[in-house]
């Protein structure tokens, strides 16, 4: 069978094949939809098992909690509320409508059944946003009014600012270019981080007599494998965001996104190193992660346009600004538990404005707009949601139960009992 595998691609390779019939392209659109989808879904194993493994000990178990919870919630308040109010009858304004979204019958005359997977892809990407605001306030912060935030995030604020690009919403109009949510999804999570780091203030004993204290995470071979399983997943994350597979010409482009995305990964990693060395003396593993992931968010705003060398400059870059931009936020005191700030929301913009330089239809002014807009947003509700918590039912609990670990006081349990306080019982 294997000797006539490439008489058979060719076969496929035809342009007869590629323009195909209007079901054949839907198949091939569907699938990459899906496949992308879950993928992406993967992601939030990538970012639970980052998020556990850059914790202490007494805190995993509740990263674990947390990430499992605001996947669920994201798949819920995007089915009930968020689909529609991001792509429904935005027509150039600001906010979609507000319905429960459902797949038409298989089969009808008008095709609504295909939203079906597009849903899941989209969904995906919203429940990614509210990951990135799980690791920036860990290790202080209650359970139930961070769920609470994800809930208003995943099924209010995303799909809002969201309908502004891709809902044919006034900042498409404008010209905002961001192919696969440098800005609308890892921005925004960053947006909504910093907020809330700001509000909730930082771990206890982090900032001490001006110093900043070691708190050191659990496990970093975690941390590396949620990096890794991240990586994976962003293929998905940019690949499919050409949202077409029908013709030769689109397969082509993933194909080229695909190579895009891995340079810049590739870059913003070796840049990390070199620079941790050379800063530091040693290499800092979190930095190089983190340089990896920047990369990543860096070319999610243009994964298809840059030449191959204009994609290593820009995970370079993003690489670059994450190893800079921790000290800084450490000099203002704002406790970045994983770096997710500097990663999402400074890469994010940076590969926002580093669109124009491989796109001539996307302006450098548009861009910052788009920016500043969706930003300001994000930043106001944000604040006001994490404010109105705070003075209500509190964010944080008290100092002798976060020296205990949430894991105890929160969950009552402990992720590796062996080792812990529960190990006394143990015979």
């Amino acid at each position: 069978m294997k000797k006539f595998l490439p008489l058979l691609i060719l076969g496929m390779a035809t342009p007869a094949f590629a323009e195909g019939t209007d079901s054949t392209a839907y198949i091939f659109n569907s699938l990459l939809f899906l496949m992308g989808g879950f993928l992406v879904m993967w992601m939030a194993a990538g970012f639970a098992m980052l998020e556990a493994g850059l914790v202490r000990s007494k805190n995993v178990a509740m990263q674990c909690t947390k990430n499992i919870a605001l996947y669920s919630i994201a798949g819920l308040m995007y089915l009930l509320v968020g689909y529609n109010l991001m792509y429904d009858g935005v027509d150039g304004g600001f906010i979609g409508s507000f319905a429960f979204w459902s797949p038409g019958e298989a089969g009808t005359a008008d095709g609504d059944y295909s939203s079906a997977s597009d849903w899941f892809f989209q969904m995906v990407f919203c429940a990614t946003t509210a990951s990135i605001v799980s690791g920036t306030l860990a290790e202080r912060i209650k359970l139930w009014p961070f769920l609470i935030f994800t809930v208003i995030l995943t099924g209010i604020i995303y799909p809002i600012q969201g309908s502004w690009t891709w809902g044919a919403g006034f900042l498409s109009e404008a010209g905002f270019s961001d192919f696969a949510g440098s800005t609308i999804v890892h921005a925004t999570g960053g947006f909504a981080a910093l907020t809330g780091a700001i509000i909730l203030g930082a771990r206890k004993g982090k900032y001490k007599d001006g110093r900043v204290m070691p708190m050191p995470g659990s496990s970093l071979p975690l941390a590396t494998l949620g990096t890794f399983i991240l990586w994976l997943g962003w293929f998905g994350f940019n690949g499919a965001s050409q949202l077409a597979m029908g013709t030769i010409e689109d397969v082509n482009s993933i194909a080229i996104i695909f190579a895009n995305t891995n340079t810049a990964a590739a870059a913003g990693a070796i840049t990390a190193l070199i620079v941790t060395q050379l800063r530091y003396g040693k290499i800092d593993l979190t930095m190089v992660l983190n340089g990896a992931l920047a990369g990543l968010v860096s070319i999610t705003a243009e994964p298809l346009a840059p030449s191959l060398e204009l994609a290593i400059l820009i995970g370079a870059i993003g690489g670059l600004l994450v190893v800079f931009t921790v000290p800084v936020l450490d000099a203002l005191k704002i406790d970045d538990v994983v770096g997710a700030i500097p990663v999402h929301l400074v890469c994010g913009i940076w590969g926002t404005l580093a669109v124009p330089l491989s796109n001539s239809e996307a302006s450098l002014g548009t861009q910052i707009y788009g920016i500043i807009a969706i930003g300001a947003f994000v930043s106001v509700i944000s604040s006001i949601i994490w404010l109105v918590m705070k003075f209500t039912i509190g964010l944080r609990p008290s100092e002798e139960v976060e020296e205990l670990g949430l894991d105890q006081s929160e969950l009552g349990l402990e992720a590796y009992p062996e080792f812990g306080r529960g190990s006394g019982s143990i015979i």
